[in-house]
């Protein structure tokens, strides 16, 4: 089993379990409707590609992250966060891609997968620029998926006519491990505020009974 499908083999039991509820709601979604998507993106990913010329569309790796990306959209609560969603997937397309241009194309210089790096590098960027569970989320999928197609762009623009790839093999990982990890993070810093904000309040003064004259004693 590779990375995508075992993070989301995780993130489905801690949902069966009752975890996870607060993002399932910042997110709107409900168990049922988020044990569904995860289902059809691991077994989505198991299903052969759809082919539309020089395209290649993996069911799980791509389409079912961006439908949920365009129902998150849609569900935005400002034009606001719609337009840094956005924004946010365009900077973090713009990241990865150059990130690719320096990574070590010679295997020996390789010491980590380059889909993990860019899904971990990915991830972290949309946090950064997502601002939010859902912002996050949005990100980290449309902005690898993005990725992918600026280097295609690039490809083509050199006369390289390759196939383009979405969300295929490796890419699911790098999609899913983008998406994923940006909410925990955004889950993750929003939980430590939240502690350090309840942390700075005034203690309140509780008023306390007084046991012989049944009044009040501050």
């Amino acid at each position: 089993m590779n990375v995508g499908m075992t993070v989301l083999a995780v993130a489905s039991v801690l949902v069966l379990f009752g975890l996870g509820q607060r993002v399932l709601d910042k997110m709107h979604l409900t168990d049922r409707a988020a044990l569904i998507l995860m289902g059809v993106i691991f077994f989505g990913g198991l299903l052969p590609d759809i082919v539309l010329g020089q395209v290649s569309i993996n069911i799980g790796g791509a389409l079912a992250p961006v439908g949920v990306c365009l129902y998150l959209l849609f569900r935005a609560d400002t034009k606001g966060e719609v337009f840094r969603a956005l924004i946010g997937s365009a900077l973090t397309a713009g990241a990865v891609f150059l990130l690719g241009r320096v990574m070590p194309d010679e295997p020996e210089r390789i010491i980590f997968d380059p889909n993990y790096v860019y899904g971990i590098a990915g991830g972290v960027i949309a946090y950064l620029l997502g601002r939010s569970r859902r912002g996050a989320f949005i990100c980290g999928v449309l902005g690898v998926l993005g990725a992918d197609i600026a280097v295609a762009v690039m490809n083509r623009m050199n006369g390289i006519q390759q196939m383009l790839y979405l969300g295929s093999a490796g890419a699911m990982d790098v999609v899913v491990l983008s998406g994923f990890l940006a909410v925990l993070l955004s889950e993750l810093a929003g939980e430590i505020l939240e502690r350090i904000s309840r942390g700075k309040e005034p203690a309140r003064e509780e008023a306390v009974l007084h046991p012989a004259k049944g009044g009040k004693q501050k």
